[in-house]
Order: structure tokens, then sequence, then C-alpha cells
């Protein structure tokens, strides 16, 4: 790994971009205190270190870009590799997680459609891929367009540092072509009051212009017996 290889978020993010657990995420984990669970962008390892607390795993592998957070998530994950997943070599054996999750992490990516698939081999049969990204349909990021603005911002959904953007229906496309079946796509927060009744009024059809991001829980199918 050269370098190059790695993007020094230091100068543009704040320690507190890499901090926070995905609690909702562990929270749909099976409780399995032998699985292995890999975390793409792990930050500084407080995903992990809660499903490790919540008996969800056994092992729990980060990969992060950036090396201050990496060096914090050594203290509490079982590994943490340095490197971006789409150069670097990942070496586990095909199905050896039970789980994957990428949290906000895939809009950062060049090529996220051929990262999901090679992170879907490392699943083992039954095993979930968790993830979230920004929502482009969201309403706001609508309205700006329809006005002839794209602005972008340091932090949310239009963060400077994305580099694919995604509607729901994009989003949950990446996954079903690497051979994922998706069993909730969605936004991370529920909606609001105002949101509810729109959503009821227009029998769900408008829900997507109210999530902020995507949200994604797919699972790798399961192996039919050979007749």
């Amino acid at each position: 790994m050269t370098h190059s290889d790695l993007f020094d978020y230091s100068t543009t993010k704040s320690d507190r971009y890499f901090t926070g657990a995905r609690n909702d995420y562990v929270s749909v984990l099976p409780d399995s205190p032998t699985a292995n669970i890999l975390e793409i962008g792990c930050g500084d390892g407080s995903t992990g270190a809660a499903a490790l607390a919540a008996g969800k795993c056994g092992r729990y592998v980060g990969i992060e870009i950036a090396e201050g957070p990496a060096a914090r998530a050594r203290a509490c994950l079982s590994d943490v590799r340095l490197g971006n997943v789409e150069v670097m070599d990942i070496t586990d054996p095909p199905e050896t997680y039970d789980a994957v999750i990428a949290s906000e992490v895939l809009e950062h990516l060049t090529d996220p459609w051929d990262v999901v698939r090679r992170l879907a081999a490392l699943l083992k049969p039954g095993g979930l891929f968790l993830a979230s990204s920004p929502n482009v349909a969201h309403h706001r990021i609508v309205r700006d367009l329809v006005r002839g603005r794209w602005r972008l911002a340091d932090s949310g959904p239009m963060d400077r540092t994305h580099l694919r953007w995604f509607t729901p229906e994009s989003y949950r496309r990446m996954f079903e072509e690497a051979g994922l079946d998706v069993i909730h796509s969605a936004g991370v927060a529920p909606l609001g009051p105002r949101a509810r009744v729109l959503s009821r009024l227009t029998g769900g059809r408008i829900n997507h212009l109210f999530y902020t991001q995507n949200n994604i829980h797919a699972r790798k199918p399961c192996r039919h017996p050979e007749r």
C-alpha cells in the first residue's frame, strides 16, 4: 500500500466524524457470540465495540482509511486494517463473515458496485449486509435542483467528499446486482409527522422524498441442497 492509497480525512473532518455507534445495526444482528463481522469505515470502533459488548459476535474486523481513527479502533476491535477498501487486498477466504457493515462509506468510493460485489463474496450464506448512504432524491436536494442549484457542503448529504450519489432505487439495485436479497429498504430515521400523513395519502409512493439516507438490510441467499 502506498500513501496515495490513503486519504487524509483529518484535513477535512473533525474527530467527531469518526465516532458514534450504529446501534440500529447492532440491534438487528443475530445474537451469536461466535460470529465474525466486518465493518468498512469502522472509524474509532464504536459500532464494533457495541456489537462485541452485546454478545453479537466473537470477532469484529474493521477497515479504516484514516490513520488516527484506525489507531483508536485497535484498542477495542479484534483486528483493524488500515487502507482503502477499493485497492487493498482483502485476504479473507470467501464466506468468512456473518455480517458486513458499511455505514456512510459507499458514497465515498469511485466504484462502490465492485466493492459491494467483493464484500458480498465474503459473506456466509444467510449473512447480512447492512449499509447506508445519503439519498440524493430527498426533497430538499430536489428543490435545489429545480432551482438549478448543486451546493456542496462540509458535511451532510451534500458532503464535498462524496464521489457517488444514490436514490433509494439505485442503492437497492446495487445490492441486488451483487446477488443479495434486499429485506429492508427505507430511511435510517423514521418519517416525521407530516411525512407520515403524505405517505398515507399517496400510498407510500413518495416516501423516497423524505429519506435523508438510503438504508439497506440485505441477506446473502442460502444454498439450496442439490437434488
